[in-house]
């Protein structure tokens, strides 16, 4: 009896075993990890003060779930640098800089060509900025909601274009200036090239 017992249970971890590297190698199979970097043309809309774009750069990690050979969710976490340029007002001339750690979460469709669409939400945690006449910190919120959408093309050796419309859902300001309403929102263009391994 205690033979049959040891037997049995040997048997149970090793059926154990096999089966969750089965799950492990079938879950990795399925992901995609990959580097970005590109440039951003960012502005603030409803702004109660006079702005043009600011051009930027973000650049970062992709991760991605291959939920079917076409659709995805990806993943990704970016340094992303954006703000605008202020055209006089309270703020005087500056270009007016705002830096944050983005991680969008897409839903992602790939044709067979190539070929890709994405949405989805991105949340943005303000890293720094950089604002004349105010002290660190007094500028912003420290966190910015979006709606993220786009395009792009992903070649088979894994190197892709692509082009996302970041779209701000949440108000920018953090500040008390009279003449100044912060109800402005951050809106972003961004151009990438990617290599997913």
């Amino acid at each position: 009896m205690k033979k049959l017992l040891i037997m049995f249970t040997c048997l149970i971890l090793v059926s154990t075993k096999g089966f969750s590297q089965s799950l492990i190698q079938k879950v990795a199979s399925r992901l995609e990890f990959g580097l970005k970097a590109g440039a951003n043309y960012s502005n603030f809309t409803n702004a109660s003060f006079p702005t043009d774009p600011l051009v930027g750069f973000h650049a970062g990690a992709t991760v991605a779930f291959k939920i079917t050979d076409n659709f995805l969710i990806q993943e990704e976490f970016l340094f992303s640098s954006q703000g605008a340029k202020i055209k006089g007002g309270s703020l005087g001339d500056q270009n007016l800089k705002l830096s944050y750690i983005s991680v969008p979460f897409l839903l992602k469709y790939r044709g067979d060509s190539g070929f890709y669409i994405e949405a989805g939400p991105q949340v943005g945690m303000k890293a720094k900025e950089d604002v004349s006449g105010l002290s660190a910190g007094d500028f912003a919120k420290k966190l910015d909601l979006a709606a993220a959408g786009g395009v792009g093309f992903q070649s088979k050796l894994g190197l892709g274009i692509g082009v996302r419309y970041v779209y701000g859902l949440s108000k920018v300001g953090n500040f008390n200036i009279s003449s100044i309403n912060n109800d402005f929102k951050n809106n972003n263009v961004q151009a990438s090239l990617f290599y997913v391994f």
